[in-house]
């Protein structure tokens, strides 16, 4: 995983078995990683939970014939002493620094490099970069070149999988924080708009004006002061749906209908005098309809 380009298979098999291996390997490898993770937030669970139970044993809270599995299993009782995220990554970032310290120490006394191209090279390596401008191991003799060796692969093997299990307590408190940006951005914007769980109600001819009386009944004035003429009324802009639309006026389409019949075969609603006097009435469909309406609003004035 570090690709340093050092050493590579030149053959078309030893490719082949590369690109096989590596698919398995650094499956397996990120497993591995991910496991090391969960040690040790183990161990800190554990250390956290024995300093706990020293501290009540001090105060005389906690018996000392207390046997620590006694009541619940290892498992279970460490599940609740998880330390929080913030520790583990301080802890991680403490061993990290400590531990490319040591390595640079190493290397700038057995490699000859600088101090600072030393701590850089610790980067790179163990965060499996590998861009090979800086390798260890390539003189042909060392002064105590098996424990030079034996040295590099277990700094190499525990800076890899420190530096791993920093990048992902890194990826996770950059979640918190993207969390808490979108909650803040939402909380903004929720002073302009409605909330997500709120109906809205369109002010057409379904529901005629409900915004409007909901946004007076909010300031505190009456909404039954505006016109009701002018509440009605839909702006060009706004749209109703046709399941709506059909929902509304099912009855008054249902009346249409059998007007329609009536007028068509000769038997109309019938109108008081009065109308029969104004010359409103008579026609036949939709001509008898319109002249029975006006019969009526001119009858009432």
């Amino acid at each position: 995983m570090l690709s340093f380009g050092m050493t590579t298979p030149a053959t078309v098999g030893g490719k082949a078995f590369l690109i096989a291996y590596g698919l398995f390997g650094c499956a397996g490898t990120i497993l591995f990683f991910n496991l090391f993770l969960e040690r040790i937030i183990s161990l800190l669970a554990f250390i956290m939970r024995a300093c706990r139970e020293r501290q009540l044993r001090r105060s005389g809270l906690l018996p000392a014939t207390f046997r620590r599995g006694s009541a619940l299993s290892e498992a279970d009782s460490l599940a609740g002493w998880k330390p929080s995220v913030y520790h583990v990554l301080l802890i991680l970032g403490l061993f990290a620094v400590l531990l490319s310290c040591c390595a640079s120490a190493m290397y700038t006394s057995v490699e000859g490099w600088d101090y600072v191209d030393s701590l850089y090279f610790c980067f790179v390596t163990f965060s499996t970069i590998g861009f090979g401008d800086l390798v260890s191991s390539q003189h042909a003799a060392y002064r105590n070149q098996g424990l030079y060796r034996l040295g590099n692969f277990l700094f190499i093997l525990l800076g890899v999988c420190c530096i791993y299990s920093l990048f992902n307590v890194i990826s996770i408190l950059i979640k918190q924080v993207l969390n808490w940006m979108l909650r803040k951005l939402s909380c903004r914007c929720a002073r302009c708009c409605p909330a997500p769980g709120a109906p809205l109600s369109r002010r057409n001819a379904i529901t005629p004006g409900s915004r409007l009386r909901r946004r007076l009944a909010a300031l505190g004035a009456d909404p039954a002061a505006r016109d009701s003429d002018a509440e009605g009324r839909r702006l060009s802009g706004e749209l109703i749906s046709m399941r709506d639309l059909t929902a509304s006026n099912k009855v008054s389409l249902a009346l249409l209908q059998k007007q329609l019949s009536e007028t068509a075969n000769g038997y109309p609603r019938s109108v008081c005098v009065n109308t029969r006097q104004n010359g409103f009435s008579g026609g036949v469909g939709a001509l008898g309809i319109m002249n029975n309406r006006l019969a009526e609003t001119s009858a009432s004035r």
